[in-house]
């Protein structure tokens, strides 16, 4: 009778076993060493001013993190999961698991698609860094996405959207894919006469969707996306995505490219208006042995709707090229170099990767002088677990 209970214990541990989630540990390690300077011309004077900074950094070719994530299957086709990635700042050690500000999700997926919860990437960021020869990462990441995420749009909805409903169509659609996402704004409704964007109950809000079709060769997609913004100088201000992105592989190359148009819409005392910014991209990969090459040039003309701007519109232009050495499949080396021209008193704040479109016509707020270029270097290694 003993034997039969242990038996049938033995039985049961085992079939709870089976049932756990497949619980797997990752991360990303990332450093490098980064130059970065830029050339400010005085409007008044025309005195020339030059900044540069070099720093040990992190996520130059991959972002720097640690994450979490398993997978329990329920049986009759369903599977719970959840994802836990943490940033985490190698370079200094200074930031460690002290937030899942990357992503942090609960999902159930099956025959109908997935339905994931919490905080996610937005469906118009990710046309902007997969069709991105470097990825939106280190001094190679494209205009399009600098502008999209810079200081002046506020939009921190940008990159990724807490407080999210996401569904992801399933993946046997013969090469179709799909996402829509909700993200709740979560703020307290009033029925205050003098309701502005910074007390307004959807200040904080996301909508967006993205799909695409990915079959051999080809990858192509469409994303759409709304986002209310937090601001206090409007009484209501949305930022507004709509970007088109394509891939091909033809083997010796792979050639990338994207169109965009980031609206940044506000309500006024005025009335309604409207500021754009239209960008486009091309770029390429190109394996040579252990190694891949990798180039990209983009561009970001900016219209303003309200008064407008005299003469041409400003504009900022980037070349970026870059070299990937594989050690292992999990270990490289990288070296990127990458240059920033504006024209029309585009204005950025003096590095690649903080590019803002501030101060058009004018010496930028906060800026001695209007940065005409800028140029940055990265040389690093990157090991993933």
């Amino acid at each position: 009778m003993k034997k039969t209970l242990t038996a049938f214990a033995a039985l049961a541990v085992c079939g709870l076993a089976s049932a756990q989630s497949s619980v797997t540990l990752f991360g990303v390690v990332d450093a490098g060493v980064t130059y970065q300077s830029a050339t400010a011309r005085d409007p008044v004077t025309g005195a020339s001013v030059k900044q540069s900074k070099t720093s040990l950094g992190n996520s130059a070719y991959n972002s720097s993190r640690l994450g979490f994530r398993g997978t329990e299957d329920l049986g009759g086709g369903l599977a719970a999961s959840f994802w836990l990635e943490a940033p985490i700042t190698n370079d200094d050690g200074a930031t460690g698991i002290s937030t899942f500000a990357r992503r942090s999700t609960v999902s159930l997926s099956g025959g109908f698609g997935e339905l994931r919860l919490g905080r996610d990437y937005t469906p118009t960021f990710w046309n902007d860094t997969v069709f991105d020869p470097f990825g939106t990462n280190g001094s190679g990441t494209n205009l399009i996405s600098t502008v999209s995420g810079n200081s002046t749009l506020n939009n921190t909805n940008y990159v990724r959207a807490s407080n999210s409903v996401g569904y992801f169509l399933p993946p046997n659609l013969g090469g179709f894919y799909g996402q829509l996402q909700y993200s709740f704004a979560e703020n307290t409704s009033t029925d205050a006469t003098a309701t502005t964007a910074a007390t307004s109950s959807s200040a904080g809000r996301y909508v967006g969707g993205r799909f695409g079709y990915a079959n051999g060769p080809l990858d192509v997609a469409l994303g759409v996306g709304q986002s209310t913004v937090v601001d206090t100088t409007t009484l209501g201000r949305k930022v507004q995505t709509i970007n088109l992105g394509a891939s091909y592989d033809f083997g010796p190359v792979k050639l990338f490219g994207e169109l965009s148009n980031v609206q940044n819409k506000f309500d006024t005392a005025l009335g309604n208006t409207h500021d754009s910014y239209n960008g486009y991209l091309i770029g390429a990969t190109v394996p040579v042995g252990a190694g891949l090459i990798r180039a990209s040039y983009s561009v970001v003309r900016y219209n303003e709707g309200a008064a407008g701007i005299t003469g041409e519109d400003p504009r900022g232009q980037k070349l970026a090229i870059g070299y990937v050495h594989n050690l292992s499949k999990r270990t490289a080396l990288y070296a990127t170099v990458a240059r920033v021209n504006n024209r029309n008193d585009a204005n950025y704040t003096g590095s690649l990767i903080s590019a803002s479109t501030t101060g058009y016509g004018s010496a930028g707020v906060g800026f001695s002088g209007v940065p005409r270029s800028s140029t940055g270097y990265d040389f690093g290694i990157r090991h993933a677990f």
